[in-house]
């Protein structure tokens, strides 16, 4: 809870992975990739529930052991390429409601993402408080990635800048600082949230995170990426 408002950590973990299967439950430097993000948010002070929404059973049972409530199974339909994020979390909430369980913001929790700490979680949700914003998404420094360093190619295989003004040679220190969204983090308001359809609404603070806790999986090459960091910060076995 947190200034009286009562708070819901939804953790959604799908079985159907096509870029790696298996992957929200895949061995990560000792336990499976769901149980990083299930660990550190039963530590937070802010959370007052921790729930796990997944289609799989499989899934479930992993959730389970690692002290997440399945208190349902995701229907087929909200398991697919075409559904939102939203949809699932409004899923949840209609079932916890029907429970008598109701909530005011709710906390999107990706196993994707799980160099998240939980004073993250902490963090991003008293930015929210403490900035009076509807929602809060985590972002990162696009310095690497700035647009003005990107090109379009032509058919011919010619490049032409993106920029206006075309080719010019900045030092980083002359770029606006800009930000990429990253899974770290998702909360909202739930009112504002089934309103808008999205996290990304008009009253958003963004929390940053550092670079090297931004990858998020969807393929092998992110899991490798994501497990060599962890080996060299000594996380897990």
């Amino acid at each position: 809870m947190i200034d009286g408002l009562r708070v819901l950590g939804l953790i959604t973990a799908r079985g159907g992975s096509k870029g790696l299967p298996g992957k929200n439950i895949r061995m990560l430097r000792g336990k499976p990739l769901l149980a990083w993000t299930a660990d550190v948010a039963k530590a937070s002070v802010y959370l007052d529930a921790l729930v796990l929404s997944t289609d799989s059973e499989e899934i479930a049972e992993v959730g389970r052991r690692h002290g997440v409530s399945v208190p349902f199974l995701r229907p087929p339909e909200l398991a697919s390429d075409t559904a939102t994020s939203v949809d699932v979390v409004e899923h949840a909430l209609q079932f916890l409601a029907e429970q008598g369980q109701r909530f005011d913001l709710i906390a999107l929790l990706e196993p994707t993402s799980p160099l998240r700490e939980t004073k993250d979680i902490d963090s991003a949700l008293a930015l929210m408080r403490d900035s009076r914003a509807d929602s809060v998404v985590s972002v990162c420094s696009a310095e690497s990635i700035h647009p003005a360093f990107m090109f379009g190619m032509s058919d011919r295989g010619l490049l032409h800048s993106t920029q206006p003004g075309g080719f010019k040679v900045l030092r980083r220190q002359e770029l606006e600082p800009l930000f990429f969204l990253e899974g770290t983090m998702y909360a909202s308001r739930i009112d504002t949230l089934l309103a808008d359809r999205t996290f990304c609404q008009a009253n958003t603070a963004g929390y940053e995170v550092p670079k090297w806790k931004s990858p998020e999986i969807d393929d092998i090459v992110d899991f490798l990426h994501v497990e060599s960091i962890m080996t060299h910060m000594g996380l897990g076995e």
